[in-house]
């Protein structure tokens, strides 16, 4: 996923907690959902940079071989300029792009 193509706010936004129960009619609920989603995205996102970075790695741990690398500073200016995993989960939270579901809701219960 393309997290730069994602419209949301870059800085935390006020927001109306009423909105938060309308999936799950619980807050907390709905908080460990946002949750375990910015994990997986900021998962994503990581293991991404690592595979862009790992590109310009050396075989030899030399200090007089330490450069500037143009492409490693633009590369960490892209991430930079992200929104944060958090902020993005809660836009897919309220743009209703999120699947989630409770097994335990959903398990009849034992007698």
């Amino acid at each position: 996923m393309d997290y730069k193509k994602v419209k949301t706010d870059v800085n935390a936004v006020t927001r109306n907690i009423e909105d938060f129960t309308v999936g799950t009619n619980n807050v907390y609920e709905t908080v460990a959902v946002l949750s375990k989603r910015a994990n997986q995205i900021g998962l994503e996102m990581k293991e991404e940079l690592n595979q862009k970075i790992s590109e310009f790695a050396t075989t030899t741990d030399n200090l007089e071989e330490v450069f500037e690398n143009r492409e490693q500073i633009e590369i960490a200016k892209y991430y930079e300029h992200l929104p944060k995993p958090t902020l993005i989960a809660i836009h897919e939270y309220v743009n209703k792009e999120i699947y989630f579901r409770n097994p335990h809701k959903e398990r009849p219960e034992d007698f």
